[in-house]
């Protein structure tokens, strides 16, 4: 199972680890396009600082978020799992699983990030700001900068198994399943059960602890039907929507009756 994970707009400090080696990230195709977009970033944010913090839209309070990319080559990297924050990986909590659950995070999470691409959680990276909805100097729309090197790295990544797609749509526009891979992803959206409608904080908290429960519990659905099953198991509430065609993903709605 592959678990496609947004990021988090914070993030945590990066601490006085050794610096960032590209080359010694997972999915070595994406390095390439990694080092491109690293490159115009440090760059952008190394000169008018006005322009970066326009470019990045970051507000006032967020200006020393472009000095620290304009340090990146330099600071100290820490595994993703410990730089991404936020309401999905505290509801995760990564650092207080078990041994044999912090072994399947590392085979089955990815987190898609607007500079790496998308990186496991044991990749050791730096802290930075630049959001998949930025649009670079040099390179455009990182959207689209990603989906060439990604339509050819993330099926390999996936292999033969299920995927669940947990992505924000930011995100998951830089790369969409296709074809046979298509119908083994399961995209899901958290729905208040009385009134049937999408919720905002509670839909990372809720995302957060469904990947949890499944690493907790060893669960390891072959494709989504068996993905369903398995939450219902542990006690989700699960509607399902199949395909509606070839070539599509399948659609799960969990609900939820807070909306905190």
């Amino acid at each position: 199972m592959l678990v496609l994970l947004p990021p988090s707009e914070g993030k945590a400090s990066s601490g006085r680890g050794a610096p960032l080696k590209l080359e010694s990230l997972s999915l070595p195709g994406l390095t390439e396009a990694r080092a491109a977009v690293l490159g115009e970033l440090v760059e952008l944010c190394a000169g008018d600082e006005d322009k970066a913090r326009e470019v990045l839209g970051l507000s006032e309070g967020l200006r020393g978020e472009v000095a620290k990319n304009a340090g990146l080559p330099s600071a100290g990297a820490r595994p993703a799992g410990e730089i991404y924050t936020g309401v999905l990986y505290d509801a995760l909590g990564l650092a207080s699983l078990d041994a044999a659950a912090k072994k399947r995070a590392a085979r089955s999470l990815l987190v898609f990030s607007g500079l790496w691409g998308a990186v496991r959680v044991t990749d050791r990276i730096p802290s930075y700001r630049c959001s998949m909805g930025v649009k670079l100097p040099g390179l455009g729309a990182l959207g689209g900068h990603w989906r060439t090197p990604m339509a050819a790295v993330l099926p390999e990544a996936a292999g033969d198994g299920l995927v669940l797609d947990l992505r924000s749509s930011a995100y998951a526009a830089a790369w969409k399943p296709k074809g046979e891979l298509a119908g083994r992803t399961a995209s899901v959206r958290v729905l208040h059960a009385p009134t049937r409608k999408v919720v905002s904080h509670f839909n990372k908290a809720t995302k957060g602890r469904i990947v949890r429960s499944l690493l907790t519990a060893g669960a390891a659905p072959k494709d989504p039907a068996g993905l369903v099953e398995a939450l219902r198991d542990l006690g989700h509430v699960v509607e399902v929507e199949p395909p509606k065609g070839a070539g599509k993903p399948w659609m799960l709605d969990v609900l939820v009756d807070e909306v905190h």
